[in-house]
């Protein structure tokens, strides 16, 4: 293994460090000119492991000129990683600039960076893209020696990620000689990302370095005091138990798995902040501005702790973090690694973490977790293969920066992994799209992008195209949204624009922290103000929810199945699976247990297929329109992580055939073309492909004109070229991320290997009583919904015969649903709120 040139071991040394050998190993494959994939813990100098070769490259041999690389999925990392970066070229006096590139940087360095590049820029996918896409480019990356990927695995597998790996075979070809390095602490599937870091998609071509194991994290859980609840997923219930653990800490973030819930959680811990101590709050519909300032006062010390969702998951180093709190289900293993390696930061030194289950049915998935974790074992799905309607965006963008044979583009994206068995056929058709439209849009001027010289190069058809493009490159497409605006003051965010739809003046609604009072809206936002009475709201996200892992769902399965793993689990769960075996039966670990039982005048079937919410969504649009046809007069359904529950006019028989895996076949696809997913679907990939654009010089269309327009050509395309390459994008996106086909695939093939156990019970079953407790039902016929809420103490003592240690009052069952029915002390109540509106907001902007 090679050594460190005495500069370098110098600087080393005088931090009392001494490199690590996956270090040393990049700097091995570095100067053996390959590419590597890092796969090393959080806080074992990925970073700097990835930038070393760089580095003293450029202090043996300086030049001018771009030399490294560097893209992160995300702004406010590149920014963290520029200034970690500067320490050692400051303290060894290396002659190397670093910049960042990204859509904050200011438009006078942007166009001096294209003629006078830094040796190191630090940039995003989307800012890669429009790089490439400048006639510039090859220039511009000629001398490109090396290129960077942190956090591969939040890329790969994504459509950020296709144009990532679309945009590396560009540069491979710009550059032949640049190797590429890859780096992750939690990677399920080396191999693929092995391919995604190739520059030929092989994954033997790229080195495999593993750093040493780090220090096992200390994980816990809590659970709140008295009652542990039987449904929700807020957790706020163990808000008094988090609020210690922060007081008691010196820095926390506190994790939770929605916007929504981050908004709850962060309000539910100034409610009980006597002491106002700094806490803050970070999520994706803050303003850059407010992230920003809560990123400084935690980099800074100035928090004692931070409420955060997924904007926090990756790599910003703040060393100084004592403890994680995760509230909710973490979902997923490897996605609960990734937060726990924020505390801490440092290899050696465990992270401690603290997981808090919202409901009796978290209990056993954090359990599974923990368990996962101490076994050193990964989920997460293989990468899927790229969208087409990415290929097309890239397709214009670099006949925007030069003209191109088709032959040789074809080639190229060849060497791109997600692309790596794309057939000519689907790449002919994408391009003939992005040239004309296709068949039936060819008529149409305003689709022709492209055209073919005498010598079969493709050129863009003209600046006003190519400007078009960078207003609109990109791959991320987002829900309609509405600026949230204080009155006379500033932007404090974005809303989704249905959510304001909901709301008349007057009402009150907490967002950024705050409790804001709705006031009007205005053409470009929707205008509040602090304060107001009257319970307030808090703005739901579509899409927000993560779904259970296959993997954490097996896990899950295992345990409820095997009484010989309850002995770690709190004596109010196992008490309730003791219920569950006396009243019913157990899930079992490779088959199918199905209830049916009546209430309230209907009937219900309550199925354990722990497949993950999306996939149970679809599965009860299915199951439903064959009990429709059945004529037993399905009613509604509803889904969460673990269960799929329905309900109907009359008494469910021979279920078996309701769950049999032909219900994949002619019901799939009549639900699918009468669904209006397949619209939204389509919609967004026409976005991205460039059919259909929301920017325009000096305007923008609303989001009811893309909506009119994405429909009239869905209309065209079905009509008169049904096989049209952007048709044939949508059903393959329906039907796997959008839909989880694969999961239900799974679930029914073993349901039959497994066998299905039907119970007919003549009540609610204990483990049934979280799912009709749940909020999100989808209703299929109109009329009035049953008051379940109402309900709840009912359905516990139906569940339990009346048992004492399950007498369970209204409020107690129903607490993390609906917290503002909770009985309250109103004026101290009042006092708390009133110092949440006095301090909250302040500690939200840093």
């Amino acid at each position: 293994m090679g050594t460190l040139p005495e500069l370098f071991a110098t600087w080393f040394a005088a931090r009392g460090w001494t490199p690590r050998a996956h270090q040393l190993a990049l700097l091995d494959a570095a100067r053996a000119g390959r590419s590597a994939l890092l796969v090393a813990p959080t806080g074992g100098g990925k970073t700097l492991a990835g930038f070393l070769p760089s580095l003293i490259e450029l202090a043996e041999t300086p030049r001018p000129g771009l030399h490294t690389l560097y893209v992160s999925p995300l702004k406010a990392l590149a920014v963290d990683i520029a200034r970690n970066l500067t320490a050692p070229v400051d303290d060894m006096a290396l002659p190397i600039r670093i910049e960042t590139r990204t859509g904050d940087t200011p438009v006078n360095r942007r166009q001096r960076q294209r003629t006078d590049p830094p040796h190191i820029l630090l940039t995003t996918p989307e800012s890669l893209t429009l790089l490439l896409a400048s006639p510039d480019a090859a220039a511009m990356f000629a001398g490109l020696s090396a290129v960077v990927i942190d956090e591969i695995h939040a890329l790969a597998g994504t459509k950020r990620g296709d144009q990532l790996a679309l945009c590396l075979s560009r540069l491979s070809t710009l550059a032949p000689a640049a190797r590429r390095v890859g780096l992750s602490a939690t990677v399920a599937h080396p191999d693929p990302l092995r391919a995604f870091v190739a520059p030929d998609a092989n994954p033997e071509t790229a080195v495999l370095v593993t750093g040493a194991e780090g220090a096992k994290p200390r994980l816990d859980i809590i659970l709140p005091e008295g009652h542990l609840p039987w449904g929700g997923h807020m957790g706020l219930a163990s808000a008094p138990e988090i609020f210690r653990r922060v007081q008691a800490a010196g820095v926390t973030i506190v994790f939770v798995n929605t916007r929504a819930q981050a908004e709850l959680v962060f309000q539910a811990l100034w409610r009980l902040n006597e002491d106002t101590l700094p806490i803050g709050l970070h999520h994706g519909s803050l303003t850059v501005e407010q992230r920003r300032k809560v990123e400084a006062a935690m980099s800074a010390g100035r928090l004692r702790a931070v409420v955060a969702t997924a904007s926090l998951d990756l790599g910003i180093d703040w060393g100084a973090v004592d403890q994680v709190i995760q509230v909710g289900a973490p979902k997923g293993v490897s996605r609960l690694l990734q937060r726990v390696g924020r505390a801490n930061h440092r290899m050696d030194e465990p992270s401690q973490a603290v997981l808090v289950p919202a409901n009796r049915f978290e209990v056993i998935e954090c359990t599974a977790a923990i368990e996962a974790i101490a076994a050193g074992e990964l989920d997460g799905d293989a990468p899927r293969p790229g969208g087409l309607d990415v290929l097309a965006q890239h397709i214009l963008a670099m006949a925007c920066s030069a003209p191109f044979f088709p032959d040789d583009l074809y080639a190229e994206i060849l060497r791109a992994a997600p692309y790596a068995a794309l057939t000519r056929r689907d790449f002919d058709d994408t391009l003939r799209f992005v040239e004309d439209g296709g068949y039936a849009l060819r008529a149409y001027d305003r689709f022709r992008k492209l055209f073919r010289d005498a010598e079969g190069r493709m050129h863009v058809q003209g600046t006003a195209v190519a400007r078009q493009l960078r207003m609109n490159l990109g791959t991320i497409v987002e829900t309609p949204l509405l600026k949230v605006r204080l009155r006379g003051g500033p932007m404090l965010g974005e809303v989704e624009e249905w959510f304001i739809s909901t709301l008349t003046p007057g009402d009150c609604f907490i967002f950024a922290g705050q409790v804001l009072k709705y006031e009007r809206l205005d053409p470009t936002a929707c205008i509040v103000s602090r304060g107001g009475e009257g319970e307030p709201r808090v703005p739901t996200y579509a899409g927000s929810r993560m779904p259970l892992t296959t993997y954490l769902a097996e896990r899950v399965r295992g345990i409820l199945h095997d009484p010989k793993r309850w002995k770690t689990l709190p004596e109010p769960v196992r008490e309730w699976l003791r219920m569950q075996k006396l009243r019913s039966e157990l899930p079992p670990r490779d088959g199918l247990l199905i209830e049916t039982f009546p209430r309230g005048g209907r009937w219900f079937l309550v199925a354990y297929t722990f497949e993950g919410r999306l996939a149970h969504q679809t599965l009860g649009m299915l199951v439903s329109k064959r009990m429709e046809r059945a004529g037993f007069g399905p009613l509604g359904f509803m889904g969460t992580d673990y269960v799929l529950a329905l309900w109907s006019a009359f008494e469910p028989t021979d279920v078996a055939d309701l769950f049999a895996e032909d219900i994949l076949g002619d019901e799939l696809e009549e639900w699918i073309a009468e669904s209006s997913m397949l619209r939204r679907t389509f919609r967004n990939i026409a976005t991205i492909a460039g059919l259909i654009e929301k920017h325009q010089p000096g305007a923008e269309k609303s989001t009811r004109n893309m909506t009119m327009n994405a429909d009239l050509i869905y209309d065209v395309l079905r009509r008169h070229e049904p096989d049209h390459i952007l048709l044939r994008a949508t059903r393959a996106e329906a039907a796997g991320g959008l839909t989880d086909i694969a999961r239900i695939a799974a679930l029914l093939a073993r349901a039959r290997k497994g066998g299905i156990r039907h119970r007919v019970l003549d009540r609610v079953s204990p483990l049934a009583v979280p799912a009709l407790i749940e909020e999100g039902r989808e209703w299929i016929t109109g009329g009035a919904e049953d008051a379940l809420l109402a309900e709840a103490a009912a359905l516990v003592h139906d569940a339990t015969d009346g048992a004492d240690y399950f007498d369970e009052t209204l409020a107690e069952a129903t607490e993390t649903i609906r917290p503002e029915s909770r009985p309250r002390n109103k004026p101290a109540e009042k006092k708390r709120r009133n110092r949440f509106i006095r301090h909250a907001p302040k500690a939200v902007t840093g």
